[in-house]
């Protein structure tokens, strides 16, 4: 899985954004058997419409070989475009924090120094 829009974040600024009301997301690509999703990181102030407009316009085109399906994957895809796509949040970071663990000072030897 491909992650975006985190370069140059630490992981303080990543959960930082995340109480603003940041989140990551996923839109799946329904046509391809592939398992090859790319993860967005959604800014607070940003809106998901431009990432998935990008995939329901890739099932749409992609949509025309499966043809007695089509229905099923097009419905599908107009739902996660409404809905904002499938929140991943929390196993993001998970895998993060399992990368990059956030340093706990002990604060019973800090108060003697």
């Amino acid at each position: 899985m491909k992650t975006e829009n985190i370069e140059g974040l630490t992981l303080f600024e990543i959960n930082l954004l995340i109480q603003q009301g940041g989140r990551f997301v996923m839109f799946p690509n329904l046509m391809t058997k592939i398992k090859s999703y790319t993860i967005y990181f959604i800014r607070p102030e940003e809106k998901t419409f431009k990432y998935a407009l990008k995939h329901f316009l890739k099932n749409i085109t992609l949509g025309w070989r499966s043809l007695p399906l089509r229905p099923f994957y097009l419905s599908k895809s107009l739902f996660y475009l409404t809905i904002g796509g499938k929140d991943y949040t929390q196993n993001i970071l998970a895998d993060l924090q399992q990368i990059n663990p956030i340093n706990n000072p002990n604060l019973y030897c800090l108060q003697y120094v």
